[in-house]
Order: structure tokens, then sequence, then C-alpha cells
């Protein structure tokens, strides 16, 4: 499963346990005739505890269904570019080759480098976490030391370095 679901996933548990858990209590209080300020209090426990699980089962769909469609769009993306003509697929080739010898000129890791092209495909430092099923943060610090590397000061300086004077 997605490294990302991993903490959902573990609140989810941890909910269940406490809905089990108070929901049982619950009953025993109510059949032992518990005060009514107690058997409130355990309600609201169980209550926002399946709202939580709820909310929590929501989100991971929607992780999903965001992961399926940038997963779908990449691949869509690459059928569209078998579709070019020789000289453009010639093209992209020589503009690969030398973006891949840049990126060993610069001693990018092999994390770095991967961040590298979906950068360079466009992709937003979110939509590249999800893809690599990475935290944002670890994403925008590895972008950061890219620009670093290569010596430019941003996403659109690194880009326009390999198209600058294509253009």
């Amino acid at each position: 499963m997605f490294k990302n679901y991993n903490k959902e996933i573990l609140l989810i548990v941890i909910f269940t346990v406490v809905v089990l858990a108070s929901g049982a209590d619950f009953i025993a209080d109510v059949s032992y005739g518990a005060d009514t300020k107690h058997i409130i209090k355990e309600a609201v426990v169980v209550i926002s505890s399946v709202i939580a699980i709820a909310l929590l089962m929501i989100s991971l769909k929607q992780q999903k269904s965001e992961i399926i469609s940038l997963r779908q769009d990449l691949q869509a993306s690459n059928k569209t570019n078998s579709k070019a003509q020789k000289y453009v697929i010639d093209a992209r080739k020589k503009l690969g080759n030398v973006i891949t010898q840049q990126f060993s000129e610069w001693m990018l890791t092999n994390s770095e480098t991967e961040v590298g092209w979906l950068l360079l495909k466009g992709l937003s430092l979110k939509e590249i976490a999800i893809i690599r099923e990475t935290k944002e943060k670890t994403v925008r610090q590895q972008a950061s030391s890219i620009y670093k590397k290569s010596g430019v000061n941003g996403r659109h300086e690194f880009s326009a370095w390999f198209i600058e004077d294509i253009l």
C-alpha cells in the first residue's frame, strides 16, 4: 500500500480500538445504571471516534483517487508523446541525453534525479510526492538541493536552464 496511507491507517486502527473499548464500556455503564453525566461522556467519545474514522476513510479514498488520476495523466502524457513525428522524438531523445548528462555532472542523487525529471515535466511538489509515495516536505528538500547543486534560484530557472537557448 502507499506510504502516505500509513498514518491514516494507524489512526483508523486506533480510533476503532477506542470505539470498541468505549462502546463496550458504554453498554456496561448503561446496563448497570451509571451516572448520566458519565454515560454522556462515553457517548461523546464513541461518536467522536466514529466521525474521525469516517473522515479518515474519506481522506484515504480521495488520496487513492488522486493518485490514480495522476498516474493516468502521466500514462496519457507518455502515450501522447509516443505519437510524435520522428524528428520530434529524436530531438526529445537528444534533450533527454543532455539533461541526464547534466544531472550527472551536478552529481544529483537518484532521488534528486527522479524529482528533477518530474519538475521538468511540470508537476507540482505535491503531485511529485504523491507519485513518489513520499512526503511533500521531502520533495521540497530534494528540489532545494537540486536548485543549489545546479546554481539556480527555483523551478522556473531550473527548467529555463535546459530550454533557454533552444527557444
